[in-house]
């Protein structure tokens, strides 16, 4: 994965930051404990670079209603059904009541658990050390094959009749990102135009912010962009689908693989509750699921949860914001 990096270029331009302000109860009082780029609230005295469980109980929280939200890729409207079964799943895991908090940007997912209104979550891979650093996210599961496979391409789209054949010919057009905070919609793209292609953005290129992979996969589509930097798992699960025409598409680049949405719960919840959680996750029955209907239409299809660390699983990510001069301070 690090090759992967070195070949989408270690350069710093193009800085990707959130301004995220503490609110009430949510900023307390920095402590003389190791924390790395993590935020003054919190503490990594096991040096795993998420933030630590407070010691003091009471800072710890055990919600009687648990919030969960998936990260806004797509419509929040269609995530709701498809993730109802494991939230029930989820109820029956913890004793306690789900609900599923359908967020319209990533800066307003972070904002939402760094504020204590959100509890467990699916994070993009682009949010995910944004959303540790200032948010106290704690990812431990992400997606994967029955045989272990997981990750995603970034592929730069244009529509299939465009007669641009090679990044090169973007010169003096639109492209199409999703968000600051997005890896494949936005950072490693960045990276890989500045570094390899010696492309700016508003010097070489015009660029436009569509909010999400589906809005810019069907802006593509309808030729409403020149171009546009996605997920190519969110395609291949809108083609399936029927929401987009893939003859209408046509891909001029892909990128090596990156890991997927990290999926994890809030540092300060109770540890009792925190092992009910990831229980949940790793016992939850694909079969037959609408989860499964939807995410084995990725590739590689996405068909259970397994384990990782952010520490060593989103090293490439944490390479590339580096390279890019990415601050994960929360301001």
């Amino acid at each position: 994965m690090i090759d992967a990096t070195r070949r989408l270029g270690l350069i710093g331009l193009l800085v990707a930051a959130a301004a995220l302000a503490p609110r009430g109860a949510a900023a307390q009082a920095a402590q003389d404990c190791p924390r790395g780029t993590l935020d003054a609230r919190f503490c990594d005295r096991d040096g795993d670079l998420v933030a630590d469980t407070p010691t003091d109980p009471g800072q710890l929280v055990d919600p009687s209603v648990l919030v969960f939200a998936y990260t806004p890729v797509e419509d929040p409207a269609v995530y709701r059904s498809v993730w109802q079964g494991f939230m029930d799943h989820l109820a029956k895991a913890t004793g306690k009541r789900v609900q599923f908090f359908a967020v319209q940007s990533n800066a307003a997912q972070i904002e939402a658990m760094r504020a204590g209104r959100l509890h467990v979550a699916g994070f993009n891979t682009g949010s995910n050390p944004l959303a540790v650093n200032c948010a106290g996210f704690v990812p431990f599961a992400m997606m994967a094959s029955r045989e272990g496979e997981f990750g995603y391409n970034m592929e730069i789209i244009v529509p299939a009749d465009s007669p641009v054949q090679r990044i090169e010919d973007l010169k003096g057009r639109t492209i199409a990102f999703t968000a600051p905070t997005s890896n494949s919609g936005f950072k490693a793209p960045s990276a890989l135009l500045a570094s390899q292609f010696n492309m700016l953005a508003e010097r070489d290129f015009k660029p436009a912010f569509s909010g999400r992979h589906d809005n810019s996969i069907i802006g593509v589509a309808n030729k409403d962009y020149d171009a546009a930097a996605i997920a190519n798992s969110v395609m291949a699960r809108m083609v399936a689908r029927n929401a987009v025409d893939p003859a209408r598409i046509r891909s001029i680049y892909r990128s090596p693989p990156f890991p997927t949405t990290g999926y994890g719960h809030v540092y300060n919840l109770r540890p009792e509750l925190q092992a009910k959680i990831r229980e949940a996750f790793f016992s939850f029955p694909w079969d037959g699921s609408a989860l499964l209907a939807e995410f084995q239409k990725s590739q590689p299809p996405q068909e259970k949860f397994i384990p990782i660390t952010y520490k060593e699983h989103w090293a490439v990510v944490r390479d590339i914001d580096k390279a890019m001069n990415v601050s994960y301070a929360c301001r």
